[in-house]
């Protein structure tokens, strides 16, 4: 298929997934690996079962972890759905579920303040808010609009993700630090965080200015990105309250299985727990 076609047809879809109300993000990700789809298959626009099977394999012999295969995956088989095709879905790979977290990926609490220190030192109070905000609420990057000058003044936002809505509670210390900000940036209404042109904040200038601080705090950028912040809201959550369902209502998560990625504990954690069985002579 030429370009002039792929293009066509993918903004074809992205009409369709605009109309069903799926968030930006969603939006641009799942556009975004339709198009290298067709360009490296050249398929036509009702995909074939196989081809789409094959694509998926193909990703896996790129080196592409499981979890990373299936989320493009979902984005082709969403399409087939838009073009009437749902016979030509391919299935996911089976994951087994895993019993602990890596500790190279997750962001640690020690290493989350270090963060916010290197911030305060280089005065980066814009960068030392948002990690604040992200961390202390446990929203997605994607839901920072919704952090309103009305909404540090109720101490609670309205968030609205996904096609559900939730209202989440934010602590008074971090409404106050807030209102300070807005008082000295003159925003008097809508978002807390803007970008240069007055829109908020979009999500990769959020990734970009947290990733600055990864050399001066001394924490490995691989772990640095505004998800594992919510994931630190999530177990410290769960530590103190022990409430799987709680804490997936104030996640946003339709499912608790998904919550339960979240606060996976440890491989150390999971090695002091077998060892404290004495099950060994």
């Amino acid at each position: 298929m030429e370009m002039i076609g792929i293009r066509e047809i993918v903004q074809s879809y992205k009409a369709w997934l605009v109309h069903r109300e799926y968030s930006p993000s969603t939006i641009e990700k799942y556009t975004r690996v339709l198009t290298r789809f067709f360009c490296e298959t050249h398929a036509p626009a009702q995909p074939p079962r196989e081809v789409v099977a094959a694509w998926r394999d193909s990703l896996v012999e790129q080196g592409y972890a499981a979890a990373g295969v299936n989320a493009m995956l979902a984005a082709v088989n969403d399409y087939q759905e838009f073009c009437d095709n749902p016979q030509g879905k391919a299935k996911p790979l089976k994951r087994q579920r895993r019993v602990f977290c890596d500790p190279d990926r997750e962001l640690t609490r020690a290493e989350y303040f270090r963060l916010l220190e290197a911030a305060r030192q280089t005065g980066n109070q814009r960068a030392l808010l948002l990690l604040e905000t992200i961390c202390a609420t446990g929203i997605r990057v994607s839901e920072l609009s919704a952090i309103t000058v009305e909404a540090v003044q109720r101490h609670k936002a309205a968030i609205r993700c996904k096609g559900k809505c939730r209202e989440i509670l934010l602590p008074a210390k971090l409404c106050s630090r807030l209102q300070r900000w807005c008082a000295r940036q003159h925003i008097h209404s809508g978002a807390v965080f803007l970008g240069r042109t007055g829109a908020p904040i979009h999500r990769v200038t959020v990734w970009k200015m947290m990733k600055a601080l990864c050399e001066r705090a001394g924490v490995a950028w691989k772990k640095v990105f505004p998800h594992n912040l919510r994931h630190l809201f999530a177990r410290t959550f769960y530590d103190i309250e022990k409430n799987l369902s709680k804490l997936a209502d104030v996640l946003g998560h339709s499912s608790i299985e998904t919550t339960r990625i979240y606060i996976m504990e440890s491989g150390a954690e999971h090695e002091r727990l077998l060892n404290r069985m004495h099950l060994l002579l």
